[in-house]
């Protein structure tokens, strides 16, 4: 899988090389679970958009060695795993959910 990372209006993005084309992608967050990194992208249309919410996760890894190499995505095959990292990302929304209603709070 080909990937290609940009920065586009300070919004991160990533492109995807998939069987189906070329697919951009909004970078939504990075997990971390048990030890491994995911990231979390929604898919964009042609005009930068996602109007249905999907969002796709996939194991996400560094070279610590060498900073300047491109990251590596890769499509998580076990049923489990991807649970876990689904969990974890829930965990994430229900917290950004909840810094939301703090600042609403405070204002």
């Amino acid at each position: 899988m080909g990937k290609k990372f940009d920065e586009i209006d300070e919004e991160m993005t990533v492109t995807l090389e998939l069987d189906e084309g070329t697919v951009t992608c909004a970078i939504i967050t990075i997990l971390e679970v048990e030890g491994r990194d995911y990231i979390v992208l929604m898919p964009l249309d042609e005009n930068g958009q996602n109007d249905d919410g999907e969002v796709w996760i996939y194991r996400y890894s560094e070279n610590p060695d060498d900073p300047n190499e491109e990251p590596e995505i890769e499509y998580i095959e076990d049923d489990e795993e991807y649970e876990k990292a689904e969990e974890a990302f829930d965990e994430y929304l229900d917290s950004c959910e909840f810094d939301e209603l703090v600042d609403a709070d405070e204002a």
